[in-house]
């Protein structure tokens, strides 16, 4: 059902690469959830007041925020869709990041809230009136929101949105709270106990994990997240089918929020070639890169010596003496500057987040090498972060 609403209502919804489609995508996601959840929130809050029910009513305040998260679903589709200007020439497709985050705090407090409602109910129980219109509508609840989880985190995949999977997954957790509900329900009408307060203590707990769960998933693409490895494989492969480009190195990627990443890369080629031809090769790489991946890409050309015996043996051995070293990557940018007194032996070292050798003695480690072969050369080393593994 949800795939024959998103052909009725969402135009041109199989090119989900195009940024109007994609807020299309969200704003009809947001208007559904809106709809849905104020339903089930006035369903729930009347059932909870007739029956005396606390967990009902707290589940009813649960699907009340979920109505509040799909407008600011909404909002957030229509600000992250705006053009670039001036002060955000990037753009403001991030606003969607913190559109989650804000909503992802108001569940939080909402559970709060909840938690010390329940916890009065426990202090001072009532009985529930039990009815079968109180079993149907939750279970009624429970299927829409299952329905609600599958819709959700369908749009969130097609159009690569964290904030709907997110959504998505509060869904499921509301249809583990509500069944916690309906339990509670249950027991009072064949038993003597009085479990309302404690389950609605459940969903308030329930609720407030999932907030800072959602806090967490929000927020860590505002930190900065280490790109895709299926994006950076992409990358890497379209940039090395070209026969001139002979490496790649120190690929940096950057995401100002879905549809809008920036990405550079060292390209090298042989320094004896054809400087214009390299150079053409270059712009057709960073076209063809834009067009397919649809990423704003920059192309950074290393001219490299392939035919250099002294340079080949100098880099090999190099490469063997940081074989031992976890976390020192890869060296690139190899080249040599003689001079009168001594030879600077130039490179560039790419270390990992687990290396733990200082800077030092790695350039300790390179000149005990090098000067094996002889006492005039001296390394010279530019450290460099491995931010993507190429």
């Amino acid at each position: 059902m949800g795939n024959l609403f998103i052909k009725l209502f969402v135009r041109d919804y199989e090119n989900t690469s195009d940024p109007k489609v994609r807020e299309r995508y969200g704003k009809f996601a947001g208007v559904v959830g809106i709809i849905s959840n104020v339903v089930l929130c006035t369903m729930k809050i009347l059932i909870g007041i007739f029956s005396s029910s606390i967990a009902i009513i707290a589940d009813g305040i649960n699907n009340l925020a979920d109505a509040s998260s799909s407008l600011m679903t909404l909002i957030g589709f229509k600000l992250a869709s705006q053009p670039e200007d001036e002060n955000h020439p990037y753009g403001h497709a991030r606003i969607e990041y913190l559109t989650g985050l804000f909503v992802s705090i108001l569940i939080i407090i909402l559970g709060v809230q909840l938690l010390k409602t329940s916890i009065e109910k426990i202090l001072d129980p009532e009985i529930l009136e039990f009815s079968y219109i109180t079993i149907i509508t939750l279970v009624i609840a429970i299927v829409i929101k299952l329905w609600q989880s599958m819709f959700n985190k369908n749009i969130g995949k097609r159009i690569n949105s964290v904030t709907l999977i997110a959504t998505g997954a509060d869904s499921r957790n509301d249809v583990i709270a509500t069944g916690v509900v309906l339990i509670s329900v249950l027991v009072g009408k064949f038993t003597d106990l009085k479990i309302d307060g404690y389950m609605g203590c459940l969903v308030a707990l329930f609720i407030i994990w999932s907030g800072i769960q959602l806090v967490r998933e929000t927020s860590s693409p505002l930190l900065g997240e280490a790109p895709d490895e299926t994006l950076v494989s992409d990358i890497a492969e379209t940039v090395m089918r070209e026969p001139c480009v002979l490496g790649i190195h120190d690929l940096i990627v950057h995401n100002y929020g879905p549809g809008k990443i920036f990405a550079s890369i060292h390209v090298e080629v042989d320094a004896d070639g054809d400087l214009m031809k390299s150079h053409d090769m270059i712009d057709n790489i960073e076209r063809l890169v834009k067009e397919t991946l649809h990423i704003e890409f920059v192309i950074h050309m290393d001219p490299v010596k392939t035919n250099d015996p002294l340079i080949n043996k100098l880099r090999a051995i190099i490469e063997e003496a940081f074989s031992p070293l976890e976390g020192v990557e890869s060296i690139h940018d190899f080249r040599i500057v003689p001079g009168p007194t001594h030879t600077n032996v130039i490179f560039d070292v790419v270390l990992s987040t687990k290396c733990r050798y200082p800077e030092k003695q790695i350039l300790r480690i390179a000149n005990n090498a090098v000067k094996a072969v002889d006492n005039k050369y001296f390394a010279v080393i530019t450290f460099d972060k491995a931010y993507t593994k190429i």
